[in-house]
C-alpha cells in the first residue's frame, strides 16, 4: 500500500460535509491518507481547504431531473476518477452512490465505500408515484451495489434490513457504523439558561422531518395555555424534494407559533438553550441534531422509527411518539414540560449513551478500520 493512499470522498454540498463528514476526514488526514473531496462547492471552500483535504468543484446537483445535465455530471465524476485514481472512493448519499458507483466502475477505482444517510425522501414518500419510484429505485442501486467492489455503510439496522429483504445488498458487503460520531467534549452538559422551557427543532426545514406536525403540536399546547418557547433551528433546504418554502416558516414564526432561529453554526450554544429537542420525522438515518443534543444531556421527544429510536430510548433518553400523530407529539411534550425531575433524568441518560456508544473517536475509528481492512484484501464482513 503506498505511504499516502488517496481517499476521495463525494458528497453533493459542501456544508453537508462540513457538518456531517469533517471530523472523519480530519481523522483520516491525521491516519495518513491523502483527502480529496468532490462536491457542490457554496461557501466552505476556504475552511475545506485549510483542513489539508483537497476540493474539485463538481456540477453534480441533487435537485437535477434534466438527463443531459445528469450524463454531463456522470462523465465529469469519471474524468475525475480517471484523473485522480484514488485507491477508495467513499460516497454519500443516495445520488453519489448511484453515480459514483458508475463512475468508478468505469474508472476501475479498486475500493468503493457506500455510505447511506438514512434512506432518503423517495422511502418516506407512499403516494403511486413514490412506489414507482421505490421499485424503480431498487433495481438501479442492486445493480450499481454489485457492479463494484462496494462496501455499504449503513447508520441503523432498520436500513440495512430493508434493503437486504429487498434484495438490493447482501448481508456480506454491509457494515453498520452509527452516524457520524458526536465531539462529547465540544457538546458538553451546560447549566440551564435561565429563559424559561425552550422546546427546540433542529434541522432543515423538510416537511419529512416532521415540521408540520410540530406545528400542530405547538397550537395544540399554546391552546391548552402551556407556556414555553417552541424554536425551529435551521436553514431552508430548496434542493430537497420535502422542502419548506422559506416564506411558510417566517409566516409560522409571524403568526407567534415559533420562533425561528435559522442556520447557526455554533450548535453547542445553540442546544445549551433548549430545555427538550424534539424530532418528529418520518425517517432517519442516524438524526446528528439528537444525538448533539443529547451530548449537551437534552431529554428527547422523537417518533419511532428508524434512525431516532437508535439514540432514543424510550422512557430512558426520552419519548418516542407515533409518526405524523401532532397529538401524541403534543401530549409527550408536555408531559416533560410538568417534570423538571424527569428531564433531568433523562438528560443524564442520553449523555451516558452518545458518551457509550457514539462519540466522534468511536465513529471514526470504524470507518479508518475499514478502509484499511479493505485496502489490505480484507472483506468488510457483517456487523
Amino acid at each position: 500500500m503506498n505511504a499516502r493512499p488517496r481517499l476521495l470522498y463525494l458528497i453533493t454540498e459542501d456544508w453537508y460535509f462540513w457538518s456531517h463528514r469533517l471530523d472523519l476526514a480530519r481523522a483520516a488526514v491525521a491516519s495518513g491518507f491523502d483527502v480529496a473531496l468532490a462536491t457542490r462547492v457554496t461557501d466552505h471552500e476556504t475552511r475545506i481547504l485549510k483542513e489539508g483535504v483537497r476540493l474539485f468543484p463538481i456540477r453534480l446537483s441533487r435537485r437535477s431531473k434534466n438527463p443531459l445535465a445528469e450524463l454531463l455530471a456522470l462523465a465529469e465524476l469519471t474524468r475525475l476518477y480517471k484523473r485522480e485514481r484514488p485507491a477508495v472512493v467513499h460516497h454519500v448519499g443516495l445520488k453519489p452512490i448511484l453515480y459514483g458507483s458508475i463512475a468508478a466502475r468505469l474508472a476501475s477505482v479498486p475500493t468503493v465505500v457506500n455510505a447511506f444517510a438514512g434512506l432518503g425522501y423517495l422511502f418516506t414518500d407512499e403516494d403511486r408515484q413514490g412506489r414507482f419510484l421505490n421499485k424503480t429505485l431498487g433495481r438501479v442501486l442492486r445493480a450499481v451495489l454489485t457492479s463494484v467492489r462496494s462496501t455499504v455503510i449503513f447508520q441503523n439496522h432498520d436500513d440495512r434490513d430493508l434493503l437486504i429483504k429487498e434484495r438490493v445488498v447482501t448481508r456480506e458487503q454491509s457494515r453498520i457504523i452509527p452516524g457520524s460520531g458526536v465531539d462529547v467534549s465540544t457538546f458538553t452538559l451546560r447549566p440551564p439558561s435561565g429563559e424559561g422551557p425552550i422546546v427546540m427543532l433542529a434541522s432543515r426545514m423538510l416537511w419529512d422531518k416532521g415540521i408540520g406536525e410540530f406545528i400542530e403540536a405547538v397550537r395544540r399546547l399554546k391552546s391548552n395555555g402551556v407556556s414555553a418557547r417552541f424554536v425551529l433551528v435551521g436553514r431552508c433546504d430548496e434542493h430537497n424534494p420535502a422542502a419548506i418554502l422559506e416564506e411558510t416558516v417566517r409566516s409560522w414564526a409571524e403568526e407567534g407559533l415559533v420562533e425561528w432561529w435559522g442556520h447557526r453554526e455554533d450548535m453547542p450554544a445553540t442546544l445549551a438553550l433548549a430545555t427538550i429537542a424534539v424530532l418528529p420525522s418520518y425517517r432517519e438515518g442516524l438524526p446528528k441534531s439528537l444525538l448533539e443534543a443529547a451530548a449537551c444531556g437534552k431529554p428527547m421527544v422523537a417518533t419511532d422509527v428508524p434512525g431516532c429510536r437508535e439514540i432514543l430510548v424510550h422512557g430512558v433518553t426520552g419519548l418516542l411518539v407515533p409518526p405524523k400523530d401532532s397529538a401524541a407529539l403534543a401530549a409527550a411534550i408536555h408531559s416533560l414540560l410538568d417534570d423538571p425531575a424527569l428531564r433531568t433524568e433523562m438528560g443524564v441518560a442520553a449523555r451516558e449513551l452518545v458518551v457509550r456508544s457514539f462519540s466522534v473517536e468511536t465513529v471514526t475509528e470504524q470507518v479508518i478500520r475499514l478502509y484499511r481492512e479493505l485496502l489490505a484484501g480484507k472483506p468488510p464482513g457483517v456487523s
